[in-house]
């Protein structure tokens, strides 16, 4: 065999670039596509997941609001009444005094322990100026019905902690504390950190049902959040 026919020629090589860079092109193209297609998919898939957990959060809050009716209904006309308790209050004064307590109703259950958080409550909290920043109320204007009781199991600040110490289920207090009790400097209330606050609180009995729920509410929003992450590739 002759040498020139090993070579090619100029025409030929320019041809098998041409080829090749096309063939080139289709790949790249092609993977982009799979992956483009890959990941609007997940995509896609992430937001219908958000979507369902989403619906499921709020068939859930309702069902909870249901559960929670009957126990509005039962206390709402008495628990509204310790409203008049809320009242401006001198916050170097509140400070300085650290934890008071005053039972506004003898309760008749047992007695709440230290580390005690197998009961539910109502409540009213509000700061110096009188103001609630937070409480059971539908409403803290102008109240109509009372929300589902907080589960004293989610974990609450060191002065309603102490402060229900030696309280009897069935019953109310006032619990004032100081700023260092409640959320100290690591959160801004009622206008700024270190911030005494006062509530009223109407501990009771848990709702088996309400707890149940409540544990159910928790683990959605658990998926739901998991899901955001997942979606923003966190």
């Amino acid at each position: 065999m002759e040498e020139k026919t090993l070579k090619t020629s100029w025409k030929q090589r320019v041809a098998i670039i041409i080829v090749a860079v096309l063939l080139l092109g289709s790949v790249v193209l092609t993977y982009m596509l799979v992956v483009l297609n890959g990941n609007s998919s997940s995509d896609t898939s992430s937001e219908a997941q958000i979507a369902e957990l989403t619906e499921e959060y709020q068939q859930k809050s309702e069902e909870i609001e249901a559960a929670a009716k009957p126990l509005s209904d039962k206390y709402f006309d008495d628990f509204v009444k310790y409203k008049s308790e809320v009242k401006s209050y001198n916050s170097a004064n509140a400070n300085a005094a650290g934890l008071e307590t005053k039972d506004l109703k003898e309760g008749a259950g047992r007695t709440l322990t230290e580390g005690d958080t197998d009961y539910a409550a109502y409540y009213i909290g509000w700061c110096a100026d009188g103001s609630i920043f937070d409480s059971s109320f539908n409403d803290n204007e102008d109240p109509s019905s009372l929300k589902a009781p907080l589960d004293a199991g989610i974990g609450l600040i060191e002065g309603w902690n102490q402060g229900v110490i030696g309280m009897k289920l069935g019953g109310v207090r006032q619990i004032s504390m100081s700023g260092a009790l409640a959320y100290g400097d690591t959160q801004e209330i009622c206008g700024g950190t270190n911030s005494p606050l006062k509530f009223v609180i109407f501990a009771m009995e848990p709702d088996a049902k309400i707890k149940e729920l409540n544990e159910e509410l928790d683990d959605i929003y658990m998926r739901l959040y998991y899901a955001y992450a997942g979606g923003s590739n966190l």
